[in-house]
């Protein structure tokens, strides 16, 4: 017998748009978008942050200067109430994500069980 796993996955992915740590998300980030003050900062923290681990991923050093203004930017950032309530539903989904992995990677870990 052969089985489609992606059947599932695609299924999965559905269900995933359900849950309330989706939505939450979704919310925040249109809540975000919709706010342009919050929209710009977003914007601004997101490219620091990924300007500085470009450079990281290069082995280039981030200097003092570098880091003590994305350390800035970060604050300006969460403080900022929506991108604050935005951040904290990312790090829900992500937590129930890991959680679907852990419960993916189970067949895998039973299988090295006992080497």
């Amino acid at each position: 017998m052969s089985v489609n796993i992606y059947d599932d996955i695609n299924r999965l992915e559905g269900t995933l748009r359900q849950t309330t740590e989706f939505t939450a998300l979704q919310h925040a980030v249109d809540a975000v978008k919709s706010d342009e003050e919050a929209l710009a900062l977003f914007k601004s923290f997101r490219d620091l942050q990924m300007k500085l681990q470009d450079k990281q991923m290069k082995g280039e050093e981030i200097s003092g200067e570098e880091l003590e203004y994305f350390q800035k930017t970060a604050q300006l950032a969460q403080g900022n109430e929506k991108i604050e309530k935005m951040l904290h539903a990312e790090m829900a989904l992500s937590g129930l994500i890991e959680e679907v992995n852990r419960v993916l990677m189970k067949p895998v870990q039973a299988i090295y069980e006992g080497i």
